[in-house]
């Protein structure tokens, strides 16, 4: 007979990174207000980035940097949201764990042994993105790293896997290879749909595949779903190529968390 195992819908969105104070406290509070009514009892994590080091382009925007940023930061996990930011230090790492709830180890950087130390030496969650580069099978490595520091708070995020040139493919097998781990998994929708490099000296994006990959991604029992959202993707000053607009996640939203209540539901 089947077991109920019913689990909170993990839920992480926000801009790519911070373009201002009142930007991401308008943004916060509007998606926050969206999932309330589309996600009812989804854990909802606010996501921005302080600063965007791995940007195409030298010339690109990268985010107002470590000390306005985690003031910025600071400032929305003191209004109560929880808050997740990416370092791509170990010097960051403490600093970041006093404005946020989660440290994000981005995709390039997963392998960093200095990193993913001090990012779980700090006790907070450590979100660790699976490189392009990287086998499901292999970011269990990355995990391990992270929890030798005593820290098993961990989450595992696949955001796809490079393909040829300016391209990346999700390969869904590896969405359960990496929750045998024991640790929740998270798709990067919005990722996943970016064609890396190729608008010259910044990426590209195929939005509207952002949904039917998530279907599939949460359709396997995964924990949650990371999506980058803007209120204007046109305008945004980073990846706005592969963002979600706003006024789409509401409906979005609805029917992706019944997937997931669907697929998480019951346990065979």
């Amino acid at each position: 007979m089947a077991t109920e195992t019913r689990a909170p819908f993990l839920f992480i969105a926000g801009p790519c990174v911070i373009e201002s104070e009142r930007h991401v406290h308008t943004l916060a509070a509007a998606i926050a207000a969206t999932v309330a009514v589309a996600a009812p009892g989804a854990d909802f994590y606010f996501k921005a980035s302080f600063d965007k080091a791995n940007r195409s382009s030298v010339h690109s925007y990268r985010g107002p940097g470590l000390t306005e940023g985690l003031r910025i930061l600071a400032g929305l996990r003191s209004q109560g949201y929880r808050v997740l930011t990416d370092i791509h230090e170990p010097s960051q790492a403490g600093p970041a764990a006093e404005a946020a709830d989660v440290l994000q180890i981005p995709a390039f950087l997963c392998r960093q042994t200095d990193l993913l130390l001090a990012a779980g030496r700090t006790g907070r969650i450590v979100n660790i993105k699976k490189g392009q580069f990287v086998s499901p099978h292999d970011i269990l490595h990355a995990a391990e790293k992270a929890a030798s520091t005593g820290n098993t708070r961990i989450w595992l995020t696949e955001r796809g896997t490079s393909f040829g040139y300016n391209n990346l493919v999700v390969d869904m097998r590896g969405l359960p290879i990496m929750r045998d781990s024991g640790y929740p998994v998270i798709f990067d929708a919005t990722h996943s749909v970016q064609l890396p490099g190729a608008a010259g000296a910044a990426s590209g994006g195929q939005p509207r595949f952002i949904e039917p990959l998530a279907r599939a991604a949460l359709a396997t029992g995964i924990d949650g779903l990371f999506v980058e959202v803007h209120e204007n993707p046109a305008q945004a000053l980073s990846d706005g190529a592969n963002a979600l607009s706003l006024e789409s996640l509401g409906p979005l939203l609805r029917r992706l968390s019944a997937i997931h209540q669907l697929a998480r539901g019951f346990s065979l």
